[in-house]
């Protein structure tokens, strides 16, 4: 005969397992943040960015930004600094690639 299923159990490390994985997200997101040398930007000016990056509708926008990400992880581009700034009128540019749609 099987062994009944201990779903209390199971679903508890589920749990356990989700919130590792929450907490591992955020000190990637924060340790991408502080890699792009967007930490030295004040956290309003940040929030606005990121906010604006995740609104943007334009896809030839979003591919600058994915290709600029790409050379960044790539170590082809840590100057943060540098690098051609395609913006909407009224956003606020992303330094570094801080954030792709």
């Amino acid at each position: 005969m099987r062994k009944p299923r201990d779903f209390d159990s199971e679903l508890k490390a589920l749990a356990d397992k989700a919130k590792q994985l929450k907490e591992r997200r955020v000190r990637d997101l924060g340790a991408l943040v502080t890699a792009t040398g967007a930490d030295a930007l004040d956290a309003d000016v940040l929030a606005g960015a990121l906010l604006d990056a995740a609104a943007n509708t334009d896809k030839a926008i979003g591919e600058v930004w994915r290709k600029r990400g790409v050379a960044f992880f790539q170590g082809k581009s840590r100057d943060t600094a540098s690098g051609p700034r395609q913006q909407s009128e009224g956003t606020l540019p992303l330094d570094g690639g801080a954030a792709s749609a």
